[in-house]
């Protein structure tokens, strides 16, 4: 029976009053044209040791892609929770790689910067009566959060637990209704065809002082506590006190990203020199790292700073030897880093 209800929209004369959106639609094929595994498969190779975060999102890409969310709220809200430095901004970078082909294509409000109470104003223009109320200009790029209608829109908002009260009661807004009235009232910025990510260190410290506290116990008394009550735990009670239950429950799904651990440095230190590789490539030259020059960047290695930390080291103390390298000898495009007593060094070829 349902086949001939399907053939009948399928022959309907195209001087239909249906769009082909909604013709689409009807015929049950996805609106949006990015592919949930294609970028879970980027997302795997790049953040490293948080499967269970990625296999939340990758839940939550495949309701995006079948388009049967509710009309009047964001496509997804996703908080992502977890120390510094582990990846949860660059899950966003990569999401908008995946599905934009380039990794700035999304919104991004530091709650930092709106820290202070006048500042709040800032989410939703300027207030009446301040410089720039009239022209109701705000902080929002609406092009990224607007998204189109085969790719949805991305927002972020970073570091969550700097917002004050006001712009988190702006955010419930948003998260509620799918809409953010600007103060002027002239200008409505529109969220629903937008997957909302928010992050936050919170509780991660506590967590951290938690598991600090365990490292004084034997190994197997240390795994006990830890299955009794987990860091997840902790991170969740210090949430409840910092945000209000209204709040929390207009999140989705909150995820928790682990601290970095021993064992993912090599695989980090990959990645980032892939990443330099990349960028060396339009001047067609590579750059190679010993055993020993890769150990020489993880050992000493403070795990507290994650990932990030490692990408500093290599920008300040790698990339300083390679350029005066490149400008001294023009004509070499491959470059072997080795570290001896303690120092990067070039390696004779």
């Amino acid at each position: 029976m349902t086949n001939t209800h399907h053939a009948f929209h399928v022959i309907q004369p195209t001087t239909s009053i249906h769009s082909s959106a909604e013709k689409n639609r009807l015929i049950g094929q996805p609106r949006f044209h990015f592919e949930p595994q294609v970028v879970m498969q980027l997302l795997r190779t790049r953040i490293i040791g948080q499967d269970a975060a990625l296999n939340e999102i990758e839940k939550m890409l495949h309701v995006v892609k079948a388009d049967f969310s509710s009309p009047d709220r964001p496509l997804s809200v996703t908080l992502m929770l977890g120390p510094t430095g582990v990846g949860k901004t660059e899950t966003v970078r990569l999401i908008a790689e995946a599905i934009y082909g380039r990794p700035d294509a999304f919104c991004r409000i530091d709650m930092n910067t709106l820290a202070l109470e006048h500042y709040a104003a800032a989410l939703t223009g300027a207030p009446p009566g301040y410089v720039g109320s009239k022209e109701g200009h705000s902080l929002f790029d609406e092009t990224a959060i607007n998204g189109s209608h085969t790719r949805p829109g991305i927002m972020l908002f970073d570091e969550l637990e700097k917002a004050s009260p006001e712009v988190i009661r702006g955010l419930m807004n948003v998260l509620d209704t799918g809409r953010l009235t600007l103060t002027a009232g002239t200008k409505t910025i529109d969220f629903r065809n937008c997957m909302i990510f928010m992050t936050s260190n919170v509780g991660a410290q506590a967590a951290q002082q938690y598991l600090d506290k365990l490292s004084f116990l034997p190994q197997k008394l240390q795994n006990l506590c830890l299955q009794r009550v987990p860091t997840k735990t902790i991170i969740t009670k210090v949430m409840q006190r910092k945000f209000d239950p209204e709040f929390l429950n207009r999140i989705d799904r909150t995820l928790h990203y682990q601290a970095v651990l021993e064992d993912a440095l090599p695989r980090l230190i990959h990645i980032e020199l892939e990443k330099l590789n990349k960028r060396l490539q339009h001047q067609k030259r590579t750059v190679e790292l010993t055993t020993a020059a890769q150990t020489y960047f993880y050992q000493g290695h403070d795990i507290r700073y994650g990932a990030r930390h490692l990408a500093r080291k290599i920008r300040t103390e790698l990339e300083p030897i390679l350029a005066v390298y490149f400008l001294n000898f023009p004509e070499k495009n491959h470059v072997v880093i080795d570290a001896k007593d303690g120092n990067l060094t070039i390696k004779p070829e």
